[in-house]
């Protein structure tokens, strides 16, 4: 349990980071704050709901497998205060069972 709270904290300043170095440059203090409280979306829940859509359109066991850990796991990093809504991660579980249950049956989608 200690181990999946470590991997956890680490995701969530994962979270935080700033990968471009400038994104809130040249603003004013007051256009931070009124950033700061707008809800967001949740980064890791919408990469599960692109890996998912992708394991459900391309089913393969085992991605669908690790994407649908992926999903269950970064489930925890969501933030009610911070962050708008956690359908991405609802989503993304059921496109990656999905994805395993038309593999097991031998399916592709429709689209296809």
């Amino acid at each position: 349990m200690k181990i999946f709270i470590k991997i956890i904290d680490f995701l969530n300043k994962q979270k935080n980071k700033d990968f471009l170095w400038d994104k809130n440059q040249d603003l004013s203090q007051d256009e931070r704050e009124y950033l700061e409280r707008i809800p967001i979306q949740n980064p890791y829940g919408i990469a599960g709901l692109i890996f998912s859509a992708i394991t459900f359109m391309f089913p393969q066991f085992g991605i669908s497998f690790i994407t649908l850990i992926f999903c269950i796991i970064t489930f925890f990093t969501f933030d009610k205060e911070k962050e708008d809504n956690p359908w991405t991660f609802f989503i993304g579980i059921i496109l990656s069972l999905l994805g395993i249950n038309m593999f097991i049956l031998g399916e592709t989608p429709l689209l296809l």
